[in-house]
C-alpha cells in the first residue's frame, strides 16, 4: 500500500483542503440533533417566536454547512482519486512495457490486463471512498458516541459498550476480506486468460466446432469465480447485518434505560430524541464502516498486485562486456538458452558477415525465434555470448541495440489504423520512406486496391489477406531502413512467386543490410549465404546450400521431404541471372567483400541503380 499511497503526494494540498471541509462537514451534522434537543426543551417552553425564528435560521444555517462541506469535499476526493489513477495506471503500463521477457512469462500477460484494468479500479475506489467516507464515518460514529455524553452520560455508557465489539467486527473482516479478494483477482486473470485465448483463436474453433466445447471450459472458469467472488462477498456482507445487530442492540438498552430514567424525571423528551438522531447517524456510519472495509479489502489486494509489478527490479540493464574482434555482425558464440529449465537452444555458434544473408532452417520448436530473442536481447543467454556489429549485446542500452533490427516475429499484428500509420508505426516517416518500403515488400500494388495508403485496416487487419498482411509487415521492417533486417517465417502465407520476388529484392535493393530470414519452407533460405540448420535446440549444420547439401544429413532430408513442392518453383535449382553464383546474392564485388559497414551508407552500385537505401 505505500507504493500506491505514494501517489496522493502529488495531490496532498487538494486533499488537505478536501479532509478541512469534510470535517467541517462532517461536524456540523453532529451538531443538528444537540440544537433540535435546545429548541425543543429549552426554547419551545419560553413560548418566544423571535427565538424560535433565529434557532431554527441557525439550524437551516449549520444544515446548509453540513451539505456544503461533504458535496465539495466529495468533488476534491473523485478528483485525487481519479488523477492518483491515472498517473498509476500509466506508470503501470510504462513498466509493463520495460519488463524483459522472462518478467513478463512470471507475471504472465493476462494478469498483466487484469492489474490495469481491475486493479487499478479497485484502487481508483478506494482511495476515492477513502476520501469521501473513510474520514466522514469514523467521526460520525465517534462524535456521536461522544456528543451523547453531553445528553446524558449514563445512557452514553450503555451505547459506548458496543464500540470494542464493532471494531473488532471490521478488524476480522478486513482481515479475511483481504485474503479472499486477492484470490479473486487470481480467478480474474485466469477469465482473462481464457477469453484472450478463445477471441485470438475464434476462427480456428469455429472451423472445428470447437465452440461447445470451450463455452464449457469458460464455464469452469465462470464458475471458480463466482464462487470466489460469493465467499468474498458473502464475507465481507457480514459487516453490515451484525454490525447493526450489535447497535441496535445497544440501542434497545439505551431505550429500556431512557425510558425508566426519562419515567424519574432524568430525561427529558428532546433529549430522548437527540438521542434517537444520534442513533440514526451512528447507524448509518456503521453501515458506511462496512462498505469501507470492503473497498478497502478489494484495494489492498489489488495494490499489493500493482505494487509488486511496479517493485520488479530492471532487468536486462546494460553491463560493460568484451568487445567481439571476428569483424562479424551477428555472432553467437556457444550460447545456451532454457526456459523453466528446459533447454530451448544448446552450445550454439556461427557467425555472419556485414551485408550477408543468414538462412534459419529447422522443424517447429527447434529454436528458431528463442534465437531473435537472444538477438534482440528479449532474454540474456543463460551461457555464452551473442555479438552485434562486434559488441555483446548486453553492453547495449536495448533502445540502442533494437534500433538496428527491422524485425517481422511470426505472430506480429497490424493496427486498425490506415496503411501508413501501420508501416509508419508512430516512427514518423516520409511518406515517401513508406512507399518505398511498400514497393520493397510488393504491397504497394494490393496497397492501391484498397484506396491507397490512408485507408483503414479493420481489427487484426482481418480486410486484407494473410500475404497481404505479411507483406504489409515486411514493409513496416522495412521502413525506417534497418541496419539488420529479421524476418521470421514472414512468408508461410506468401505465394511462391511472390516469395521469390521478395526474396530477388533482398539481394538486389538491400546488399548493405545484414538478414536473417527464418523458414520452415527451405525453398526460401536456400539463396542465403549462409544456412544454420536447428534440431531440437541444436546447430546441426552451417555453411552455404551447397556445403549443406554435402555435408547435412538434417538439410538434405528437409530437402527431399519438400524436394516435390520445390521442382519447378523460382530459385530451385536454378542460379540468379542477375546475381553472381547460384543461390547467392554475393558473389565478386559484393557487399560482403568489406567494403559495407552493417546496415552503413553505400556507394549507389551497391544499392541498385539509383543508390537507394530502403529508407
Amino acid at each position: 500500500m505505500k507504493v500506491v499511497f505514494s501517489y496522493l503526494g502529488a495531490s496532498k494540498r487538494r486533499m488537505a483542503l478536501g479532509l478541512f471541509l469534510k470535517i467541517v462537514g462532517t461536524v456540523a451534522e453532529l451538531f443538528l440533533p444537540l440544537i433540535m434537543a435546545h429548541m425543543i426543551d429549552d426554547v419551545a417552553p419560553t413560548r418566544s417566536v423571535p427565538a424560535l425564528v433565529w434557532w431554527s435560521v441557525g439550524m437551516l444555517l449549520v444544515a446548509v454547512a453540513a451539505w456544503a462541506g461533504n458535496v465539495f469535499a466529495n468533488r476534491i476526493a473523485s478528483r485525487v482519486a481519479r488523477d492518483t489513477t491515472q498517473r498509476l495506471r500509466g506508470d503501470l503500463f510504462a513498466k509493463t512495457l520495460s519488463l524483459s521477457a522472462r518478467q513478463a512469462d512470471a507475471v504472465t500477460l493476462p494478469s498483466l490486463v487484469s492489474r490495469l484494468s481491475t486493479d487499478t479500479y479497485n484502487v481508483h475506489n478506494m482511495v476515492g471512498m477513502m476520501q469521501r467516507i473513510g474520514v466522514r464515518a469514523p467521526i460520525l460514529l465517534v462524535g456521536g458516541v461522544a456528543l451523547t455524553f453531553t445528553v446524558d452520560p449514563v445512557l452514553a455508557l450503555v451505547m459506548l459498550v458496543t464500540v470494542p465489539l464493532l471494531a473488532l467486527i471490521s478488524a476480522l473482516v478486513a482481515k479475511k476480506g483481504f485474503s479472499l479478494y486477492t484470490r479473486l483477482q487470481a480467478s480474474t486473470d485466469a477469465m482473462v486468460r481464457k477469453v484472450r485465448d478463445d477471441h485470438t483463436g475464434v476462427r480456428v474453433i469455429k472451423a472445428l466446432s470447437r465452440a461447445p466445447h470451450e463455452s464449457a471450459a469458460f464455464a469452469e472458469v465462470n464458475r471458480a469465480i463466482v464462487h470466489d467472488e460469493t465467499k468474498a462477498s458473502l464475507t465481507t456482507g457480514l459487516t453490515n447485518p451484525v454490525m447493526n445487530a450489535v447497535l441496535n442492540l445497544g440501542m434497545a438498552a439505551v431505550i429500556f434505560l431512557g425510558a425508566y430514567r426519562a419515567a424519574e424525571g432524568r430525561v427529558q423528551v428532546g433529549e430522548i430524541l437527540a438521542f434517537t438522531s444520534f442513533f440514526t447517524i451512528m447507524l448509518n456510519a456503521v453501515i458506511a464502516v462496512g462498505r469501507i472495509f470492503v473497498e478497502l479489502s478489494k484495494g489492498s489486494a489489488s495494490a499489493k498486485r500493482i505494487e509488486s509489478v511496479l517493485a520488479l527490479p530492471a532487468d536486462l540493464l546494460p553491463v560493460p562486456c568484451p568487445a567481439d574482434e571476428s569483424g562479424a555482425c551477428i555472432r553467437f558464440d556457444d550460447v545456451t538458452l532454457t526456459y523453466g529449465g528446459a533447454p530451448a537452444l544448446e552450445h550454439v555458434s556461427f557467425a555472419v558477415g556485414r551485408g550477408e544473408t543468414l538462412g534459419i532452417l529447422g522443424a517447429t520448436g527447434s529454436g528458431k525465434s528463442s534465437l531473435v530473442s537472444l538477438l534482440l536481447r528479449f532474454y540474456d543467454a543463460d551461457a555464452g555470448a551473442v555479438y552485434v556489429d562486434g559488441a555483446n549485446v548486453k553492453s547495449y542500452e536495448p533502445a540502442v541495440l533494437r534500433q538496428k533490427f527491422g524485425v517481422v516475429f511470426q505472430n506480429d499484428f497490424l493496427m486498425a489504423s490506415s496503411v501508413r500509420e501501420n508501416i509508419d508505426f508512430e516512427r514518423g516517416l516520409a511518406l515517401g520512406a513508406v512507399q518505398r518500403a511498400a514497393g520493397y515488400a510488393r504491397a504497394d500494388g494490393f496497397i492501391g486496391g484498397h484506396g491507397g495508403y490512408e485507408s483503414e485496416l479493420t481489427a487484426r487487419g482481418a480486410n486484407f489477406s494473410g500475404g497481404q498482411k505479411q507483406r504489409l509487415l515486411i514493409a513496416r521492417a522495412l521502413a525506417a531502413a534497418p541496419e539488420i533486417l529479421v524476418l521470421d517465417d514472414s512468408s508461410s502465407a506468401l505465394d511462391y512467386k511472390t516469395d521469390a520476388a521478395l526474396r530477388k529484392t533482398l539481394l538486389q535493393e538491400l546488399r548493405g543490410t545484414t538478414v536473417v530470414l527464418i523458414a520452415q519452407r527451405i525453398s526460401s533460405v536456400r539463396f542465403a549465404d549462409k544456412i544454420l540448420v536447428l534440431d531440437g535446440g541444436r546447430a546441426v549444420g552451417f555453411g552455404s546450400d551447397a556445403e549443406l547439401m554435402q555435408s547435412c544429413a538434417a538439410y538434405r532430408a528437409i530437402y527431399e521431404s519438400q524436394h516435390g513442392e520445390e521442382d519447378g518453383l523460382p530459385f530451385a535449382g536454378m542460379e540468379f541471372a542477375d546475381v553472381n553464383g547460384p543461390y547467392a546474392p554475393h558473389g565478386e564485388g559484393s557487399a560482403q567483400g568489406g567494403a559495407s559497414t552493417c546496415g552503413g551508407a553505400e556507394s549507389a552500385d551497391k544499392k541498385g541503380g539509383d543508390g537507394r537505401a530502403a529508407e
